[in-house]
């Protein structure tokens, strides 16, 4: 049972991550790492699809190797995170629970900013012999 709702988690989750390469708003890869997640534990098979997928494979493998999120990604995360804390500002939320948010929010975003934008450039035997 549980397979099968990872299964459809996932299924659910590239739809959304598909539909993110499309429309602006929606962050198309935390929802592709979701499903590579979901499909790691219920299904190799549709791991590998998308892991060897033609265009959402390098993201998935930059991110499991590097801990690389693209800049695109970045800049959309960080417009739904500003325009939800400023959402939050206007919501009959007690100010304590407003604050939580916020905090939880800016740690989000900390994380988000902290992460490499590109895969590490590997350094040759000469470069690291003289440098």
């Amino acid at each position: 049972m549980v397979r099968i709702l990872l299964i459809i988690v996932g299924w659910l989750a590239v739809i959304l991550g598909a539909l993110g390469v499309i429309l602006p708003l929606l962050p198309t890869t935390p929802f592709l790492l979701l499903a590579c997640l979901c499909f790691s534990k219920a299904s190799p098979r549709f791991e590998q699809w998308l892991l060897n997928h033609r265009y959402f494979g390098v993201m998935i493998q930059n991110w499991r190797q590097y801990r690389v999120i693209p800049v695109r990604a970045k800049c959309v995360a960080t417009m739904m995170l500003v325009i939800s804390a400023v959402g939050i500002g206007f919501t009959a939320m007690p100010w304590l629970g407003r604050i939580l948010v916020w905090c939880m929010l800016a740690t989000i975003l900390l994380f988000i900013t902290t992460r490499r934008s590109k895969v590490p450039r590997l350094q040759t035997t000469t470069e690291r012999s003289i440098g």
